[in-house]
This record gives C-alpha cells, structure tokens and sequence, in this order.
C-alpha cells in the first residue's frame, strides 16, 4: 500500500505537468489557518531573536497561500503535501494529512471536476484496479458519474425541500429546516444551528445511500455552506461548490473560487462569531489574503484527500494503513 502510494503520488505529478501546472510549495505555517467554524488548527508559537513570541498556526489547507499566487499572476498550480488539523482522528481522519489541492486560473467550474474523476481514474489505473473499496462499499471508477444538486440529493434521500428553508440573501430558516428534518427521523436540539442540521443530515441521511451508487458529485450547496466559493448565477439560493464521493467517502470538495474580498471578510466573521459561540475560540484573518482577493482573477480550485484515495484504490479500510508514519493519539 505504501509503495502504491509512492507510485500515485508521482502519477499524479505526470498529470498535473502534462497540462502545463506548476508546483507550489507552500509554507505550512500561516497567520490563520482559515475561517471555517469546524476546521480546528494547531497554533505554535514561534519566537523572534529578541524573545518576542509570534503566535502563528500551522495551515489547515494550502489555500491562502496558493490563492496569493495566483493574484501574483500564476495560472496553474497544485500543492501536494501536508495539512494539520486539530480534533481529527478516525478511520477516515488523521491530524496531519496530505492533501492534493490545485486551481486553474480563468477557467471553469467543470473543467476541475473533470480533473478529479480522470485523477481518480489514473490511481486505479496505476494501482490495478476496476473498483475501489472501502468496506462493504465498491465504485467503478470508469462507469458514469452520478451528479445530483444537493437539493435533489435531499429530495430524493431524504424528502426534505432543502432551498424552501434557504433565502436568496444567504439567509436560512432554521426552525422550518428542524421541522422537516424531524420529520425525517433526526433529532434536533434546541441549540442545533441551521447548519449542524445540514450537516448531520448529510452524514446520516445522504451520504449512506449515495455509498452504493459508485462515483457521484454533489454539487450546488447552499450559499450558507460556500465557505470560499462564489454564489451560483443562476439560483443565488446556492453556491458553485462541490463534492466528490467514492464509495459514501467524501475525496475532493471544490469551488468556482469567490473573489469579492468585502463578501470574504463578511463570512469569515460570521464563521469565527460561531466558532466564538460553539468552541470559544476564534482564528485571526489574514488581511493579506483578503488584499489578494481584490486582485485574484477569476478561477476555479479543489482540494483532494490524497490519503483517502489512495485508501480506496488499495481496499485500506484506515488511514493509517496508507501512511509512512502515523501519529496516533
């Protein structure tokens, strides 16, 4: 499984320099980690020689940093290395992870989706295989792709009307949204946000059924859940966010990237006043990065579970199974 994942890696490299990317190497320690209220980093507190002490983080994802290339004129570039995050530890979940992250500047939403199936494809491909596994679940790779919005996924699994509960402004109904969901057998707690609804629902109701159906993309998420994706033209009820799933295990969740720095900084603050609410604890902004933000052109970006796919390829039923040296709390 290792040497597997060592052939992988370097496939995946062909790839990217065969359609002209560059890779970056991105400093691991930042001055925020990221805005996500359930994303946790690790802080470290560096010190200059004068003693002074520097709280910094180590960077949950590559994407301030890439994404301050890419306003620095760079097109196309992929980050594969290591991530760190905090409270993760599972069969799927691990706190210092790889992650195969990459965006293309001025083009579209699809073409990055387009590149998550074909890498998908090349890692069985290379590792030999006509499925990919994970436990009583198996995807063909090279079969069609399910796509389904995320509102049909919650109409057909769990026949709950997700965008009824969702406003044109971003706003979301909370109480309408409990209703419904416990009509669908979930229960929900007085203190359950609009968003810890969906979550649960999507980890409880959507993601076991979509397990049997081999490859799918979920797309369109509500414009609540964008974190960093720009709202959908068409419906402004959503955002142009997907992911993709193998085998009911979520790979790659990407984004037609948001470059509206003012609306940036509007939902980093209400993700960190929640995570202020939820945990106590908020992350810094990177003021940098929101000035990158007004010169970053158009583009689209994803980021890949490099670990989680090469579980699948391989059959691992752990994480820790495809990696060269686990930490294990």
């Amino acid at each position: 499984m290792l040497l597997a994942r060592n052939a992988v890696a370097a496939k995946a490299r062909e790839y990217f320099a065969s359609r002209d990317f560059v890779e970056v190497d991105a400093s691991a320690i930042q001055i925020s980690p990221g805005n996500e209220t359930h994303i946790h980093a690790l802080a470290v507190n560096l010190h200059r020689p004068d003693g002074v002490c520097v709280p910094r983080y180590l960077h949950t994802s590559p994407e301030f940093a890439m994404k301050k290339l890419l306003a620095a004129g760079e097109e196309r570039i992929f980050y594969l290395g290591h991530v760190f995050r905090d409270r993760e530890q599972g069969s799927r979940h691990a706190c210092e992870f790889t992650m195969l992250e990459w965006y293309r500047s001025g083009e579209t939403f699809e073409e990055v989706i387009d590149d998550c199936i074909r890498l998908v494809q090349l890692v069985a491909r290379q590792v030999k295989t006509s499925l990919l596994r994970y436990r009583e679940h198996t995807a063909d790779p090279f079969k069609s792709v399910q796509r389904l919005t995320v509102a049909n996924a919650f109409k057909k699994y769990a026949e709950i009307d997700l965008l009824a509960t969702c406003g044109e402004d971003g706003s979301t109904d909370r109480d309408c949204f409990a209703r419904a969901a416990q009509k669908a057998g979930l229960k929900v707690g007085k203190a359950d946000s609009w968003s810890d609804i969906f979550s649960r629902l999507l980890v409880s109701l959507i993601e076991p059924k979509i397990a049997g159906e081999g490859l799918c993309i979920l797309y369109e998420y509500p414009r609540s859940e964008a974190a960093l994706s720009s709202v959908n033209k068409r419906d402004p009820r959503v955002a142009d966010r997907f992911e993709l799933y193998a085998c009911g295990v979520e790979l790659a969740n990407g984004f037609r990237e948001l470059t509206d720095a003012r609306e940036q900084r509007r939902r980093f603050e209400a993700q960190m006043d929640e995570k202020q609410r939820i945990y106590g604890e908020r992350h810094p902004l990177d003021e940098d990065f929101l000035a990158a933000l007004e010169r970053m052109p158009a583009a689209s970006g994803v980021a890949l579970g490099f670990d989680r796919l090469i579980m699948l390829a391989t059959g691992a039923p752990d994480i820790n199974q495809v990696v060269w040296t686990p930490i294990t709390l």
